[in-house]
């Protein structure tokens, strides 16, 4: 586990709005509840509701995937994007550890 990845992935705003969406995906995407959300959320469902462009969003996405935040998987042309809640467990431990 990276720190430093971790907590510049931390440091944007947007960024940390797309991991609190991620944490209740039913909740927060509800257009993509016909499709479920076995892998994830979809790209544009995020693109959508951060009405920023794709290409800013998946920048964003890259960073907190580097980070270890977040999984991709890829399903035809889509990809779909979950929180990587162990990471998060990591960093719960590490903060009230180390911190």
């Amino acid at each position: 586990m990276d720190q430093i990845e971790i907590f510049k992935a931390l440091s944007n705003k947007t960024r940390l709005q797309i991991l609190a969406w991620l944490k209740d995906p039913e909740l927060n995407f509800p257009d993509q509840a016909v499709n479920g959300f076995d892998n994830g959320v979809c790209v544009g469902q995020i693109q959508n509701k951060a009405g920023l462009t794709q290409s800013t969003v998946s920048e964003y996405l890259a960073t907190l995937q580097r980070a270890g935040l977040v999984k991709s998987t890829r399903v035809g042309q889509w990809t779909y994007y979950q929180r990587n809640e162990d990471a998060f467990a990591q960093l719960s431990q590490l903060i009230q550890s180390d911190i």
